[in-house]
């Protein structure tokens, strides 16, 4: 009952609160962004699937010049993030525009974290239920481990999160989640993280 009716009505609540409290702050990151990123751009879209594997564009803040080399070819990633953008990504500060997609109803506060579309096909019919919820800005795999966990254990706390979603599970994980955005600890941009796994072995049969 508290997935199918309440949740959605307290995310929305919630988050037009929060942005109608942060919106100078954000407007100034935005600001500092067109600046830094020398005409690239302040946000950063991209598709994702979302509910019952839903496509939507996620936006981030976008942390990255676009500078290319002699061969026209666009930097590394590492050559490309700006002194503001660093800034911005180590304090998950990149995160924050996914409020819009919360407000949309595109996203959720909680729950698993929104991947990238080509790997649709190789979820496991089994690993393809994190798609049964909303996806999150923050989850269940983000409080325990993230980046220091395989895929395949990341893909069960995510289901396991489906099973057991509940308003004392999502307080828990909010809970957790600042807390190690306080700490700085597991914290990592997912686009960086998702280009290291373009063939990610979900070891499941499809």
């Amino acid at each position: 009952m508290y997935e199918r009716y309440i949740k959605r009505s307290i995310d929305f609540l919630i988050v037009l609160c929060i942005l109608l409290v942060i919106w100078p702050f954000l407007l100034v990151i935005f600001v500092l962004l067109l600046i830094f990123n020398e005409g690239a751009g302040a946000f950063f879209t991209q598709d994702r699937p979302g509910y019952r594997g839903k496509i939507f564009k996620i936006i981030k803040f976008k942390t990255m010049n676009e500078r290319r080399g002699a061969d026209g070819k666009l930097l590394p990633d590492v050559q490309r993030i700006t002194k503001f953008g660093g800034i911005v990504r180590r304090l998950s500060l990149d995160e924050l525009p996914q409020l819009f997609n919360v407000l949309k109803g595109d996203m959720a506060i909680i729950g698993p974290r929104p991947l990238l579309i080509q790997y649709l096909p190789l979820y496991s019919k089994e690993q393809a239920r994190r798609h049964d919820v909303r996806p999150g800005i923050t989850g269940w795999a983000q409080c325990n481990g993230r980046n220091n966990i395989s895929w395949i254990k990341k893909f069960e706390l995510d289901v396991w999160y489906v099973d057991h979603v509940s308003f004392k599970l999502d307080c828990k994980i909010v809970w957790i989640t600042a807390m190690k955005v306080l700490k700085r600890a597991d914290i990592e941009n997912d686009t960086v993280s998702e280009k290291q796994y373009t063939t990610p072995l979900f070891d499941g049969t499809n």
